[in-house]
């Protein structure tokens, strides 16, 4: 894999990885709560045939700092940061779960930096129904900040109607990508999101569950790449 580099952004130190080409357009992943840059590494091999990639581990997970201070709009500011330090502008966001609704929060408020968008199975910003509990903390150290957990779990009951509203604003052509009825994700939530989005298409994976691109990495990739290609 490729080694972890780290940028300061604001108050924190966040880490990332890079592969392919260094003129290539850039795809910047965003993994899901709990998981960090790695996550992508069964996917990322065929889309650094094609684009300069770039996994963030957002603040609480992996090699980031982990402050104790979270929430979608912490993570939105830090994926904004973190393309300007690094010079990125026009790239294609590609997000799972709590990164894909980074992702959207990151296109409704700087469109100028997403030129297109892929969000895998994402807890569009409605509240939750019915509401979801806080799990207790698993004994001994996890592989993340467990008061993240809490900030995901805060919000997935009682997001900022802002948020909603806000996604009108988004310019960048997007492809949502959801794992059929086994998913705990429910499927009503991403066709309504579908339609509030100006530009947005939906493919289902049927039976992928939560994790598409684990689960189903060649169909995942397969929609992937045909969004993405020149033509689409």
């Amino acid at each position: 894999m490729s080694d972890v580099q780290k940028v300061q952004v604001g108050e924190v130190q966040l880490a990332y990885r890079v592969w392919g080409e260094e003129d290539a357009p850039p795809a910047v992943l965003l993994h899901c709560l709990g998981e960090d840059g790695e996550d992508w590494r069964g996917v990322v091999g065929r889309l650094a045939g094609t684009h300069r990639v770039v996994a963030l581990d957002q603040r609480g997970h992996g090699h980031s700092d982990w402050p104790g201070d979270y929430g979608s709009a912490r993570w939105r500011d830090d994926v904004i940061g973190f393309l300007q330090a690094l010079g990125l502008e026009r790239v294609t966001l590609i997000g799972h779960a709590l990164g894909a609704l980074t992702a959207l929060l990151v296109a409704a408020e700087r469109p100028d930096l997403v030129g297109r968008m892929v969000l895998e199975e994402v807890p569009p910003p409605l509240p939750a129904d019915p509401p979801q509990e806080v799990p207790e903390q698993p004994a001994g150290p996890q592989p993340f900040d467990w008061q993240a957990k809490i900030a995901v779990v805060a919000e997935r009951n009682a997001p900022d109607p802002v948020w909603w509203e806000a996604l009108e604003k988004i310019t960048a052509p997007t492809l949502v990508i959801g794992g059929g009825e086994v998913s705990p994700i429910p499927q009503g939530n991403l066709d309504e999101l579908v339609e509030r989005l100006p530009d947005a298409r939906l493919v289902t994976v049927e039976g992928a569950g939560h994790l598409v691109h684990e689960e189903r990495p060649g169909e995942f990739l397969a929609a992937v790449n045909s969004f993405l290609a020149p033509h689409s």
